[in-house]
């Protein structure tokens, strides 16, 4: 197990033109998160202050069975090694999911790095470095990943993986990915809809017939659950506070959900099909579900269920919501940029708009300028949000 501290001084690359054969080892890799932490501004002084003696580790957690149990190699050994992936695709496929969870996880960090400079309380930013740090280790995890098992070209894509930004180049791989969470509304929002994809995302890995790739979910599973609770109870205590509109606090409701329902994926997924066949990325209770998969519709599948636990989330908010008007989670088809409904315009209820119509109902539903103009009017006021244990 590779264990490092890396908020330790230690000398840094030149990230630009920095040969891709540079990285040899995962510590040379770690010389390259040190410098995309400090790109990001995670300060070292503020992660001792609240997570004192803190270090980075790949973490494996126990497998409930060594087997693989769906798909078509149901029954046989999960995988411990890439070299026994029966097929170059099949291992091209279990490197794709780790690129892409590994690149929103360093993504939501970047996202984030407004938010040191404005928390609402020390409670509050406390919170937010622990989860800073531990999406920079679930980043960490899958690089390793990368590094341990996928010679060069996993050292590669590692290597890309600390080169890429959400904010100046806006390259990472995943849209929803590139867009800044400046202020505490956005935050809270983001990481109950958001991190509850993310959760999502993890539990379909953690079936996964690549014995490393769902070994590591477990222990990432158990750290997105804070980051859940935080955008949860963050939520009822703004709602509770009572201070901020309800109109402009359901349109950071709406534009974290539509974002986060693209992140399951078009209908009708080829890919998410041959991942199934796999055993690569099972469904959600893969565990529970029983045979029988709908393998045309495993997106659409997972994104209902995505939709029903959300609701739920949503209704515990309005427990604490006194105002007349109450919180809603707006209809699948709407503001989606990919899938049966990408591009398409439809209301918060599921009406089919012209562009026209959008144009002029969007500002009514989506944040815009004048929004964040009176949020952080809103934001000067002392009882903004209500304390965490003021709830009941």
């Amino acid at each position: 197990m590779t264990v490092f501290s890396p908020f330790e001084k230690i000398p840094l690359y030149e990230l630009e033109g920095l040969p891709m054969n540079r990285i040899a080892t995962f510590d040379d890799w770690i010389t390259m998160l040190d410098e995309w932490r400090r790109d990001v501004g995670l300060d070292r002084e503020l992660v001792d202050r609240f997570m004192p003696g803190y270090i980075f580790e790949a973490k494996y957690g126990e497998l409930p069975t060594p087997e693989i149990y769906f798909g078509d190699f149901k029954g046989d050994r999960r995988w411990e090694r890439v070299r026994e992936i029966p097929d170059q695709r099949m291992k091209d496929a279990v490197l794709n999911m780790v690129v892409y969870q590994g690149d929103t996880e360093f993504a939501s960090n970047e996202q984030q790095r407004f938010l040191v400079n404005n928390a609402p309380s020390e409670y509050d930013l406390a919170s937010l470095v622990r989860i800073m740090v531990e999406e920079t280790r679930h980043g960490y995890q899958m690089c390793h990943l990368m590094v341990e098992h996928f010679g060069s070209e996993g050292k590669i894509e590692a290597q890309k993986m600390l080169e890429r930004r959400a904010f100046g180049k806006k390259n990472r791989l995943l849209n929803a990915f590139n867009e800044d969470v400046t202020h505490w509304m956005d935050f809270f929002a983001y990481t109950n809809f958001m991190d509850r994809d993310g959760k999502f995302q993890l539990s379909m890995l953690s079936h996964s017939s690549f014995a490393p790739l769902a070994a590591s979910m477990g222990p990432m599973l158990r750290e997105e659950a804070f980051h859940m609770g935080t955008g949860i109870t963050g939520l009822r205590r703004i709602a509770k506070a009572g201070v901020i509109p309800v109109e402009i606090q359901q349109k950071y409701y709406n534009k974290w959900i539509s974002g986060s329902l693209d992140l399951f994926g078009t209908d009708h997924s080829g890919s998410a099909q041959w991942a199934y066949t796999w055993g690569i990325k099972g469904r959600v209770d893969e565990d529970k579900a029983g045979d029988g998969a709908d393998k045309e519709h495993l997106n659409e599948r997972a994104r209902g269920q995505f939709h029903e636990e959300i609701s739920a989330t949503v209704a515990r908010v309005n427990e604490v919501n006194s105002s007349e008007t109450k919180f809603y989670v707006p209809e699948m088809s709407f503001n989606r940029k990919i899938g049966d409904y990408g591009g398409e315009r439809y209301t918060v209820d599921g009406r089919k708009l012209t562009e026209e119509e959008w144009v002029a109902y969007a500002p009514t539903v989506l944040p815009t300028a004048d929004d964040e103009a009176k949020l952080k009017e809103y934001f000067k006021e002392p009882h903004w949000i209500a304390p965490k244990g003021k709830l009941s």
